[in-house]
């Protein structure tokens, strides 16, 4: 059993940069693959990176690929989301989630439905 809990979400205007940490407890984070999605009001929860358990390969969401950035620290048990260059349709809630699964590659990873575990959410709110 892991637990999750994201923080580091708030107001920000447009432009500005904000890192998200997704901290877990009960299991090391080092036997998950991890992942951030999102899901704005209305709109379906949509993935936004993955990275395997050892940090060495990521996947992002092509529309979001050279302004987020999803790194872990697993000595921390934490993992993180740099968002730059914020706009306001980056506004929802973000979430961090654990995926157990072993597979020879990370694009299964897109799919929420490989997670295990999810976090509460964090709200990111971004303004004009």
């Amino acid at each position: 059993q892991v637990q999750l809990v994201e923080s580091g979400g708030g107001l920000v205007q447009a432009g500005d940069s904000l890192r998200l940490s997704c901290a877990a407890s009960g299991r090391t984070l080092s036997t998950y693959t991890m992942g951030w999605f999102r899901q704005a009001p209305g709109k379906e929860r949509e993935f936004v990176a993955a990275i395997t358990r050892g940090g060495g390969g990521t996947t992002y969401a092509d529309s979001l690929k050279g302004r987020f950035t999803i790194s872990r620290d697993n000595a921390k048990n934490t993992v993180y989301l740099q968002m730059n260059s914020l706009k306001p349709e980056d506004t929802a809630v973000y979430y961090c989630a654990a995926a157990g699964r072993i597979s020879a590659t990370i694009n299964p990873f897109r799919s929420p439905g490989v997670y295990d575990y999810w976090g509460q959410g964090t709200q990111v709110t971004v303004s004009s």
